[in-house]
């Protein structure tokens, strides 16, 4: 036998590909999820779950008529022995009690944010899945925004000095209403902007600054018909000392910098989104040695003071690590990216912020 072949006889097999259900082929998971999961190595998507033909037709075209679908998820927990992971991307109201079914099918999950409407829902879904030994994640895909990859490096690096204020928004001129359980005043959908742009608002705060002692919100509905917040504002008090402002509207006709933070020795002010949504939903999808996640020179933000700030290369964004994570910790036992004790320190600042702007005071937490 020569050295290629004794070579080849003793390497280890490729471990077979993680299976995957999704629930949900909305927004979420036709744009997100599965995309996204399609390209990570080691996982493939296996059944799409949803209750639309149309849908369930628009899964199969674009992942291959092999993908199964499902009409509802009692489908796809009668195989649960099947799977390696369930993505939760269905309406609000379904994350906890589709999270819960998939655990107690000794099934990792992922669920899309908000992981639940309170944070004490979703620790005891951290519980659950603890007690099983399960992977429970929640995806904050906004973590791997280029910006928000740029500012992380630059406050790693020590560029503003001491970060005294942090102004984060996510804006939209949308005058008029859409419709959809996004929109829904009925608490149940976990509906309006606070928990859903908020979420990600929120989860960039406490990543960069860590905890919160006090919470202030302004929160209105302000276009004809609206029943849930449609221009959000959002005040942190860090322990570290940083404030964090937040704003999320559907009502801006003028859109705000998407970051501006300020330190003890510069400014760091970025201006327009992260291109991955918008390339994901034209279609466009990570591949090995592909452009994925770059910025255009004229998107860069500026570094520095006054007349003396330059603007600074964009990190690429990077949506992938996500699940390549997700992967990693199934195959490794590696930590997730993003835990479920993470998600409920969030939906606690949301929860006070609700609060808050019901009864106009400030709330204090810790």
């Amino acid at each position: 036998m020569d050295v290629a072949t004794s070579a080849a006889s003793s390497a280890s097999p490729a471990p077979r590909p993680l299976r995957v259900g999704l629930i949900g082929y909305g927004l979420a998971g036709s744009v997100f999820h599965a995309p996204l999961i399609a390209a990570t190595d080691g996982l493939v998507l296996d059944t799409v779950v949803t209750s639309s033909p149309e849908r369930q037709r628009q899964a199969r075209a674009e992942h291959g008529e092999e993908l199964r679908t499902a009409a509802d998820a009692d489908a796809l927990f009668a195989r649960a022995d099947e799977l390696d992971l369930v993505v939760v991307a269905s309406p609000n109201r379904t994350h906890v009690e589709l999270a819960t079914r998939a655990l107690e099918a000794d099934l990792a999950v992922v669920v899309d944010k908000p992981l639940a409407a309170t944070a004490a829902e979703a620790e005891a879904l951290a519980d659950l899945a603890e007690r099983r030994g399960l992977l429970l994640s929640v995806f904050q895909n906004r973590r791997w925004d280029s910006d928000f990859l740029t500012l992380r490096g630059l406050l790693e690096e020590g560029a503003l000095g001491e970060v005294w204020r942090f102004e984060s928004r996510f804006e939209r001129w949308r005058p008029q209403l859409k419709g959809g359980w996004r929109e829904s005043g009925d608490p149940a959908d976990v509906g309006g902007l606070l928990y859903d742009l908020g979420s990600h608002l929120v989860d960039q705060a406490l990543t960069l600054f860590g905890p919160v002692t006090s919470v202030h919100a302004e929160s209105d509905a302000r276009r004809p018909g609206a029943e849930t917040d449609d221009d959000t504002f959002i005040a942190l008090h860090h322990a570290s000392g940083v404030r964090s402002h937040l704003w999320t509207s559907a009502t801006a006709a003028q859109l705000g910098p998407r970051f501006r933070v300020l330190g003890s020795k510069a400014a760091y002010v970025k201006y327009g989104l992260d291109p991955q949504e918008d390339a994901l939903r034209a279609g466009a999808r990570p591949a090995p040695g592909a452009a994925w996640g770059v910025e255009p020179e004229s998107a860069w933000g500026l570094l520095g003071a006054l007349e003396d700030a330059a603007p600074v290369p964009s990190r690429r964004g990077d949506y992938p690590a996500y699940y390549a994570a997700v992967a990693a910790a199934l195959r490794e036992g590696t930590a997730p990216p993003v835990t479920a004790r993470e998600a409920a320190e969030a939906l606690r600042v949301l929860e006070a912020a609700r609060t808050s702007a019901a009864e106009g005071r400030t709330v204090r937490l810790g």
